[in-house]
């Protein structure tokens, strides 16, 4: 690290005489307001009539391949379906888009997408976590990897949205999965 240079008195008086006239900035941020209780017992509400009954732990940390592209597959599901999510030979029929979301948004968002899917009999949807910060891409797959209808996912191939998406595999009923074979 290099050591920091001490300014000398020409160029300190010069510093002082380009923001001569000027004033401190007054702090203006606003700090989003917080949920009162009354609020949080109408979200718990909300979620409860969307069948959206699984909650997602920040504390669990999967243990998630660290070399290539992201990845995971339960235990009980074949290695080939990774390899087709992979390839792209599953068509995502459901998108969601994470970008602009709040990590509390994008947990509802994605348990809502999963209890969806389920209702709908959709095998493969796509969740769109962009790069931005890297929180959400960080963070997405240790919340999928916990929910037990997730079987697999992995990096979406380009067109999908490359390394800012995922294709996730999601476990059908056994009538559903039967009906559903290409």
């Amino acid at each position: 690290m290099k050591k920091k240079s001490a300014l000398d008195e020409q160029d300190l008086a010069l510093f002082h005489e380009a923001v001569a006239g000027t004033r401190q900035i007054k702090q203006d941020t606003i700090s989003p307001p917080q949920r009162s209780v009354k609020q949080k017992a109408l979200l718990r509400e909300v979620r409860e009539t969307l069948g959206v009954s699984h909650y997602f732990s920040d504390e669990f940390v999967p243990h998630l391949s660290d070399e290539g592209p992201m990845r995971y597959m339960r235990s009980d599901v074949s290695s080939f379906e990774v390899k087709r999510l992979r390839r792209g030979d599953y068509y995502p029929d459901m998108l969601l888009d994470l970008h602009g979301l709040s990590q509390q948004q994008a947990k509802l968002e994605i348990a809502a997408l999963l209890e969806a899917c389920r209702r709908q009999q959709i095998r493969c949807a796509c969740v769109m976590h962009g790069h931005g910060k890297n929180v959400l891409k960080q963070k997405v797959p240790l919340w999928l990897a916990q929910h037990p209808l997730v079987e697999a996912f992995h990096q979406a191939p380009r067109e999908w949205g490359g390394d800012a998406a995922l294709l996730v595999l999601i476990e059908q009923s056994d009538a559903a999965a039967a009906s559903f074979k290409r």
